[in-house]
């Protein structure tokens, strides 16, 4: 079978955080086409094919996710003490442009904002960092432009050849101190993801407190950001909210630890409140997390579930959250998805794989029809 796909960017663990990666990959689009039958095992469903197509672009330590804007990549390093890169894009390889503080440990999500500001969500300390694009890439482009800086010869950006942005081009707000009834994971505020709101606004969603914080962010004219909280919109308890996704006005949450999707529409008050929720799957959570979720232009929600290793399809035609179907994820752990024409593409983490699974006229994915091998996925971005 031919498998037409894009050129994607992978992130991925390296040696640092326990992975198999050594920074951030490239797969060529169109590579998948030419790939030898895999052996039976973990990366691959019986009958898909595995492709070693993808390269190292950059190294980094754990560089667990990824934005792209134009061509510009950014990616988080998830370590303590976190940071931020950013690079530009061209020809298939990575010109390393600036870095900066994550401002917090374990920055785990990254997204460009309307504002002009990089929004960056750190688990471990719990908080949030703005920083100005325009501030960024003026000190990049002051500091490139100076005699006496010395880039990769080989065009990769390493671990030595950094250039710090200035402490001015940075804001940080620091989630207020919650807990929740997972003690083992809710044992503080932990900040998963970002993103925006059709307001205008920022939502965070935190895991460890069980809410999602609403940000005003800006970006003055001197290229200086500023988080202003809002409000707080809770949640119930233990649900763990990870991922968000907006579609027609309403917020569907992933919720990590409950295992289910829930739907939030604002009130008169302007309060996200709850107004369907739906299990991914039967029996005791366990185990059983729930990583990224996404919604279509035809309100199919699609949500991946770890350790049952499930792609799960649910409908939020009529208001509601209806379950469609679920199917195989094509390997282990899955952590993060992405969407093509015909395809869903599964970052495996476990398996050291990206599976390639063909989506089925009611939207649920079928059995994996290749595999793209990559260490320790965590993040794709179709180019």
């Amino acid at each position: 079978m031919s498998v037409d796909l894009p050129t994607l960017l992978v992130g991925s663990y390296t040696a640092t955080g326990g992975g198999n990666a050594t920074g951030i990959s490239l797969v060529d689009g169109g590579a998948a086409r030419t790939g030898a039958r895999a052996d039976a095992g973990a990366c691959a469903d019986a009958g898909a094919r595995t492709v070693a197509v993808a390269r190292t672009v950059a190294v980094l330590d754990d560089p667990s996710f990824l934005a792209v804007s134009g061509d510009r990549v950014y990616a988080v390093s998830e370590t303590n003490d976190g940071g931020v890169s950013a690079f530009r894009m061209q020809n298939g390889a990575l010109e390393h442009l600036w870095d900066a503080s994550a401002g917090g440990d374990a920055p785990c999500h990254l997204r460009v904002d309307p504002s002009g500001a990089l929004i960056v969500t750190n688990y471990v300390s719990g908080t949030v960092t703005a920083v100005s694009l325009a501030a960024a890439e003026s000190f990049s482009a002051s500091v490139l432009a100076s005699d006496g800086v010395v880039l990769p010869a080989d065009g990769v950006h390493g671990r030595t050849d950094r250039l710090a942005v200035p402490a001015s081009a940075i804001a940080v707000a620091t989630l207020p101190a919650a807990t929740g009834p997972v003690q083992d994971r809710q044992d503080a505020p932990h900040a998963h993801q970002s993103v925006a709101t059709p307001d205008g606004t920022v939502l965070v969603a935190d895991l460890g407190g069980d809410a999602l914080h609403e940000f005003r962010v800006t970006v003055s004219a001197d290229g200086v950001p500023t988080l202003e909280a809002l409000r707080v919109h809770h949640v119930a308890p233990g649900v763990g909210p990870r991922h968000l996704a907006w579609y027609d006005g309403d917020l569907f949450v992933a919720g990590e630890l409950d295992g289910a999707v829930h739907r939030l529409r604002r009130d008169e008050s302007g309060s996200l409140v709850t107004i369907a929720s739906t299990p991914t799957f039967e029996g005791a959570v366990g185990e059983s997390l729930l990583s990224h979720i996404e919604v279509d232009e035809a309100g199919l929600v699609t949500v991946a579930v770890r350790g049952r290793d499930l792609i799960v399809v649910l409908d939020a035609a009529d208001d509601g959250l209806a379950l469609v179907g679920s199917a195989s994820c094509g390997g282990a752990w899955p952590r993060h998805f992405a969407r093509v024409p015909g395809y869903v593409l599964v970052a495996n983490e476990r398996s050291d794989a990206i599976a390639v699974l063909p989506i089925g006229a009611d939207g649920v994915p079928g059995e994996a029809v290749e595999q793209i091998a990559v260490g320790t996925p965590t993040c794709i971005v179709p180019l």
